[in-house]
């Protein structure tokens, strides 16, 4: 397959090799390049051109349009505009100017690694075991003893121009060496081709691993360990994870991840612990995803809210002291001083951001600065970043210019919700339209094979980190508290609760059994209750971040009296007082409880796939097909067909910011019925 790439498509195949194994670098850490021979479309001559990887792009999973593309002859010409250190940000502003081709990927702040090289290959990456040996104190040593002198070393700079230059300095006065470790960063090395340069990248790592694990063995890492694993521990993390959420008080509520992973809890549970994380990251990628160190709990006070406050706001007053100390005259104002990383011996590691997506890669992070602590631990101790060196990183312009240039967030980025009945129509339409807003989801249904087809549909459009599923009945209390748990362990907490899952039957009086009564009951009366009983306690964790929203999905016939309909429309109006109690009950925590009422939602929805289809035709004395969706059609004002999509947008309202002073509401989504005025 490679023998038919061309020049440009090799480097990305072996970009995206070299980053999808996140033992070699981190997601969107590491760069590759190519010095390629391109026709100039000015002037049709040949010229060479760089390609290296864009500004915010992960070698793993970009396409071609992820690299930049700049004019050798002009990168090497930048250097008469630089005087020094103090041009470093200078410089990158010129970057733009060596554009080749009007590419409008913006460069990276790495660039002048690859320009400043003389080879045609260049790879930088940041693998676990090269990073251990760029953070210790015995790293330098251990970089001739494992290379001879093969592989240079450079002391610690920040990324930018003058590293570049310092590198291409170091390769020029030592030419035996084939790459050159970076203090802090990792390792950057080179070949004639792209299969030689990933086969020395991967020699390289193989080479540092092999050694540190020649001094690991029979060895505890980190001291040994005195915390063994809590067997309780993904409960206690479903309990703990919303009461920290809740603490979490800023310009907008966070997102969840949890981690148990065996390096986590050998960590946490060590002698060590304590010590090591209190020295924060070293590589500048994993610091900046996990901030200047982590929050470590005592687990024996895991259920004293007063401690969990209190360690909270010490974090908070730390981090503010940290910005103080370290600021400059030009630094941007301080950001969300809350802590990214929880840690907490025997559970594991609780990671929190602004998305969902963030907050993982945030504990992978940790997890590799783990990995380089253990490494960098057993070759001479272990070396965090200068703290005024990460501050300068945290708070660099160039990033703040980035940060402002980035989007508004979608309306619910942030927010979590389950919605039961998942796999049905209105409760699948109901999800996609709050993950388009940029929801985290929780499907939650007892149709195992449907929720599992739903969830891996949502995945494929809306991203894997977002959605998760579970098998739920709502008649069934240990159930619906597994599924609120996990959605807790998952995502943090809950936000929203969208009640939908339902049945429908149609029976005259007289042939209304008890066991037909009992199931309309059980599921749209009793499974409500049971619903908002059990995410209750989580709604209310969340009230400082702005309130919560619990929406029922009603009927018209809890409304209007319906012809042989007895116990399903009377459990719908059950569900639809209980709707009125709740918010009530909810006002003063922050839950809003408000209600729509569909009608005739024949399309796409699973209940009248069924009996209730024939049923439904045989109380009006029509047929069950066309004639019955034209008979609602007709019998409603607006003469419309009324959609999944429809109701899922009175869902969306009720959930969003839109409707925060709306509560004990009624929303007929209905194509309008005047008997099911709300009075």
């Amino acid at each position: 397959m490679a023998e038919k790439l061309s020049p440009a498509e090799l480097l990305l195949y072996r970009s995206n090799l070299l980053g999808s194994d996140l033992t070699v670098t981190n997601f969107g850490g590491g760069n590759t390049s190519a010095k390629l021979t391109e026709t100039d479309p000015l002037t049709g001559e040949a010229v060479e051109v760089l390609w290296v990887k864009g500004s915010g792009g992960d070698i793993g999973s970009m396409k071609l349009g992820g690299f930049s593309t700049l004019y050798q002859e002009k990168l090497l010409g930048l250097e008469v505009h630089y005087a020094g250190p103090e041009d470093d940000d200078k410089m990158v502003g010129c970057l733009p100017h060596c554009t080749f081709n009007l590419n409008n990927r913006a460069a990276s702040i790495d660039t002048p690694l690859h320009s400043l090289l003389p080879f045609a290959h260049v790879d930088h990456v940041h693998p676990d075991a090269i990073i251990a040996l760029a953070a210790s104190a015995g790293g330098e040593a251990a970089t001739k003893a494992i290379w001879g002198g093969k592989i240079g070393w450079l002391p610690w700079k920040r990324p930018g121009y003058t590293l570049g230059v310092m590198l291409r300095n170091y390769v020029a006065a030592n030419p035996q060496v084939n790459g050159v470790m970076l203090a802090g960063h990792g390792i950057i090395c080179w070949a004639d081709s792209a299969r030689a340069c990933y086969e020395h990248t991967l020699k390289l790592i193989a080479d540092a691993a092999t050694y540190l694990n020649s001094k690991l063995v029979n060895k505890p890492a980190f001291g040994g360990q005195i915390v063994v694993p809590n067997p309780d521990r993904a409960a206690i993390a479903a309990d703990l994870m919303p009461r920290l959420r809740g603490m979490m008080i800023g310009a907008r509520a966070k997102l969840g991840h949890y981690s148990d992973d065996a390096e986590t809890l050998e960590f946490t549970g060590s002698a060590d612990f304590i010590r090591l994380a209190a020295l924060g990251t070293s590589c500048p990628d994993h610091f900046l995803r996990t901030k200047i160190a982590p929050l470590a709990l005592d687990p024996a006070k895991l259920q004293d809210d007063v401690y969990l406050e209190s360690q909270i706001s010490d974090y908070r007053a730390m981090y503010a002291t940290y910005y103080e100390r370290c600021k400059r005259q030009n630094s941007p104002a301080i950001r969300d001083s809350n802590p990214i990383v929880v840690l907490v011996p025997g559970v594991g590691r609780i990671t929190f951001a602004g998305d969902k997506t963030t907050a993982r890669l945030a504990g992978e992070f940790y997890g590799n600065a783990i990995n380089v602590m253990r490494g960098a631990e057993a070759i001479g101790g272990y070396i965090a970043l200068d703290e005024q060196e990460a501050f300068d990183i945290e708070y660099w312009l160039l990033k703040e210019a980035k940060l402002q240039r980035m989007p508004a967030s979608k309306p619910l980025v942030s927010k979590i919700a389950l919605v039961t009945g998942g796999a049905g129509g209105i409760g699948a339409a109901s999800a996609a339209r709050l993950l388009r807003e940029g929801a985290c989801v929780m499907l939650a249904d007892r149709d195992a094979t449907a929720i599992e087809d739903v969830h891996a549909a949502f995945a494929s459009q809306f991203g894997k980190d977002v959605i998760r599923s579970t098998v739920c009945d709502v008649t069934d209390e240990a159930q619906i508290q597994a599924a609120f748990d996990a959605t807790a362990r998952e995502f943090g907490g809950l936000d929203v609760l969208v009640a939908n899952a339902g049945i429908a039957s149609s029976a005259a009086l007289e042939d209304t059994t008890i066991d037909l009564w009992n199931r309309n009951y059980d599921v749209l009366a009793r499974g409500y209750f049971l619903t908002a009983r059990a995410a209750w306690p989580l709604l209310k964790r969340m009230k400082a971040l702005g309130g919560t929203s619990v929406v029922f999905i009603g009927s018209k016939n809890g409304v209007a009296a319906a012809t042989n309909a007895s116990a399903y429309a009377s459990a719908k109006a059950a569900a639809n007082h209980l709707a009125r109690c709740l918010a009530l009950e909810g006002a003063p925590a922050g839950i809003r409880v408000n209600t729509v009422n569909p009608d005739a939602v024949i399309k796409g929805s699973r209940i009248w796939d069924g009996d209730w289809r024939q049923e439904r035709a045989g109380a009006h004395g029509i047929d069950s097909g066309a004639e019955l969706e034209e008979h609602y059609r007709k019998r409603s004002m607006l003469g419309r067909d009324v959609l999944p999509a429809d109701i899922a947008e009175a869902v969306y309202f009720l959930a969003s910011d839109m409707s925060a002073k709306s509560t004990g509401n009624m929303i007929n989504v209905d194509a309008g019925n005047a008997q099911a005025f709300t009075r």
